[in-house]
């Protein structure tokens, strides 16, 4: 049964609906995604996120993007050995609570993240699989989907959306039913639970499916009309990255994502020329 996620939270809630933190608890979270010049989206719109959260965010830069609203026009890698070295630091002195991939590149670049990964094995993962930016710009090189996907089979929650559900599963996806079994595809590959984004399925409303080897949760709501969605899906992870690092269950880390995420849609402040950046700071302004 759909219900709203304020609903589906077990936890104490701000009045958005957002589930509020374990008592006492930051919440640390370590970032490793590309940098967006536009602020909407990548490393920045990560860090925005689980501030608002209440969370602590640290970063690995895996990629320097000439990025606006209008979309991308130009891409610069970070060395693996750097991404690599940018982790291993934060996490042997800060350390972190969870950890959040979005932009990750290239074979070499996923390579690296995943031998340094193996090492910390009991901090929770989210996956963003970025694999196409909002304008539509390839973010993912040929030859990496492979890594991806033994990086995927390691996390606690991934996020795709439906592009990148067809992508990672090789199943069509034009509607909930094909957004259930891809997600049903990736379950019975081995993956702990998946977020399946239901925005690219036409419709009313937007619908997303919660999925785990236990169980379903519909996280169901009017489609907001709007171009102002750039960094939709970095800011939906980090949310679930930052609930999940201050101590929520899984389901209520991805309800108070999911609120948290929407309202951000609707209060965005009309920035740019073309699809535009979230308000991640609303909650802040509540307070």
């Amino acid at each position: 049964m759909s219900r709203p996620p304020s609903e589906q939270a077990a936890g104490p809630l701000h009045p958005s609906g957002v589930p509020l933190p374990v008592r006492g608890r930051i919440g640390r979270v370590l970032i490793i995604a590309g940098s967006d010049s536009g602020g909407g989206a990548g490393v920045q719109a990560d860090i925005k996120t689980v501030t608002a959260l209440g969370g602590y965010a640290a970063s690995a830069i895996t990629a320097i993007t000439v990025q606006d609203t209008l979309g991308v026009h130009g891409v610069h890698p970070i060395p693996p050995d750097v991404i690599a070295a940018q982790i291993r630091v934060v996490l042997a002195d800060i350390g972190a609570d969870a950890i959040k991939t979005g932009m990750l590149g290239d074979a070499a670049a996923i390579e690296a993240v995943l031998a340094v990964l193996d090492d910390y094995p009991e901090i929770p993962l989210v996956v963003d699989p970025v694999m196409v930016a909002k304008g539509g710009a390839s973010l993912l090189a040929d030859g990496a989907l492979e890594p991806l996907r033994r990086l995927i089979a390691r996390a606690a929650l991934v996020t795709p959306n439906a592009p990148e559900a067809e992508a990672l599963t090789g199943l069509p996806v034009a509607t909930t039913d094909d957004l259930r079994a891809a997600g049903e595809s990736l379950l019975t590959a081995g993956v702990r639970a998946v977020l399946m984004k239901g925005g690219h399925v036409a419709g009313d409303s937007v619908i997303d499916l919660l999925m785990t080897q236990t169980g379903e949760t519909v996280l169901e709501g009017p489609r907001i009309d709007t171009r102002h969605t750039h960094g939709t899906g970095c800011t939906l992870a980090s949310a679930c990255a930052a609930g999940l690092a201050q101590g929520l269950r899984l389901e209520d880390a991805v309800a108070g994502a999911w609120a948290y995420t929407a309202e951000a849609i609707r209060r965005a402040p009309g920035f740019g020329a073309g699809a535009g950046p979230l308000d991640h700071a609303w909650p802040m302004r509540e307070r």
